[in-house]
């Protein structure tokens, strides 16, 4: 199995410095971990980090705070007045025997290449020093109000503290404004693998289309998806997997998957592996048989089409609007060449007469969180593309079994998606090698050898 791709130690350092280098002199930022969630009674759902903090660290424990503190930088050189500290759950040998091993504040310095390193349970301590006689406090509020409440907590003391010579910072700034901006922009270690992520997960997608018959269940299908995820070092799905047969395709966040699967129906199939904390996210559409009926293909490659006219407006300069209404244009003038809309392809635009069997956006930011961040407008304009955007494009056809439509349509849904990176010169589509053509998934499905 070769190597699986992973983001240097190096890349949290200069994320850490690139932050620091946007914040104002003076100021201090504080961001926290996740925390454990319990299941049941005292067992807890599998820990995933905080991907804001992931982004800064590349430490995966809970119960965390890292600490940003940047001074007046006079007469100093870039970078010397900068102070990374983070808090971490102390060493515990009994915690550690029943619970996990653990870093500890002191191999977390060398480990994690910060400047110094705490115990979590010194967090209002170190708090109140990190903030006291700074300007500015950067922290995201909102996620976790244990953590709000330590902030604010330690605001209320210093302001209570003025014969003590503390002094509180006088502004509250949300750091997303500036780690969300960051994250848009993916590095190339961070394709890297995402490349290895869509790669994976398209590998899953074949293996369910292989084993899809008459008689399996979604569940089965999910369970091959997932396996096949653990396998290549993806223990986690990024997002709950869909597998929707028949009409529930119909359902856009169908995640019951109970059902079995029938002759004659098709399935749908919206899945990606989380990979080193970042996301893929991948929909393919099949046929249980194996085989297309007419009517399934017809509307099959009219999404198919809208995909393609999509993406390729991809590119530096354009905007998702632009490439949401390419879509929209291409599955309208479908709808009405197979006689499920009648009127004027203007008109029935204008009137979003297609949100009857289209109604969601084209796509979506991908990263660390499956929608990821970053802003789509910026001051009220749509934001144009830039090199290093990774984005999903996903069009759809959603055909209910109540629909006021010919039968041979009803109880149809179809999503296409795959995971572009913005590049120089276009798009690169990081999960190319999931197959989607009509003849190339049903090969699959035969398992022959699938042409280009």
């Amino acid at each position: 199995m070769s190597q699986v791709p992973s983001i240097p130690q190096s890349e949290f350092i200069a994320r850490r410095q690139r932050f620091f280098d946007q914040m104002a002199d003076n100021s201090v930022a504080v961001f926290a971990a996740a925390q454990e969630l319990t299941r049941s009674r005292d067992t807890e759902f599998l820990f995933r980090q905080d991907s804001d903090f992931f982004y800064l660290t590349g430490f995966a424990e809970p119960d965390a705070l890292l600490i940003l503190s940047k001074g007046q930088n006079k007469g100093q050189s870039k970078g010397e007045s900068n102070e990374t500290k983070l808090l971490c759950r102390n060493k515990d040998k009994l915690a550690e025997i029943w619970q996990g091993r653990r870093l500890g504040p002191e191999a977390a310095v060398e480990a994690l290449k910060v400047d110094e390193a705490f115990d979590i349970a010194d967090a209002s301590e170190q708090l109140r020093k990190a903030l006291d006689g700074k300007q500015r406090v950067y922290f995201i509020q909102g996620i976790y109000p244990e953590f709000d409440q330590q902030i604010l907590a330690t605001l209320s003391l210093l302001r209570s503290g003025p014969k003590k010579g503390w002094k509180a910072p006088k502004e509250i700034f949300d750091a997303r404004t500036i780690l969300h901006e960051m994250r848009l922009i993916k590095s190339e270690a961070e394709i890297a693998v995402m490349r290895e992520a869509g790669v994976i997960s398209a590998d899953a997608h074949h293996r369910a289309m292989r084993f899809a018959k008459d008689g399996a269940t979604e569940y089965q299908l999910e369970a091959e998806i997932h396996h096949e995820f653990a396998m290549r070092s993806a223990r986690s799905p990024a997002y709950g997997t869909i597998v929707g047969s028949g009409d529930n395709a119909c359902i856009l966040h169908y995640t019951e998957n109970a059902d079995g699967l029938k002759d004659g129906d098709l399935v749908l199939i919206d899945a990606g592996c989380e990979l080193q904390g970042y996301a893929a996210d991948i929909t393919r559409t099949f046929p249980v048989s194996g085989k297309f009926s007419e009517p399934q293909r017809k509307l099959y490659q009219l999404v198919l089409d809208a995909q393609k006219a999509a993406m390729a407006l991809v590119t530096p300069g354009n905007t998702i609007k632009q490439v949401g209404d390419k879509a929209i244009e291409v599955l309208t003038a479908g709808l009405i060449k197979l006689g499920i809309l009648e009127g004027e392809l203007e008109t029935l635009i204008k009137e979003k007469a297609y949100a009857a069997y289209y109604m969601h956006g084209i796509g979506h930011w991908l990263g660390l969180d499956v929608h990821d961040v970053g802003e789509y407008k910026v001051d009220d304009t749509e934001r144009p593309f830039e090199p290093g955007m990774v984005l999903t494009i996903e069009p759809g056809l959603y055909i209910a079994l109540d629909a006021e439509v010919d039968a041979q349509w009803r109880g149809t849904g179809i999503r296409i998606e795959d995971n572009l990176l913005v590049t120089k010169s276009g798009h690169d589509n990081l999960t190319a090698s999931a197959v989607k053509e009509l003849d190339q998934v049903e090969q699959m499905m035969a398992g022959e050898a699938v042409t280009a």
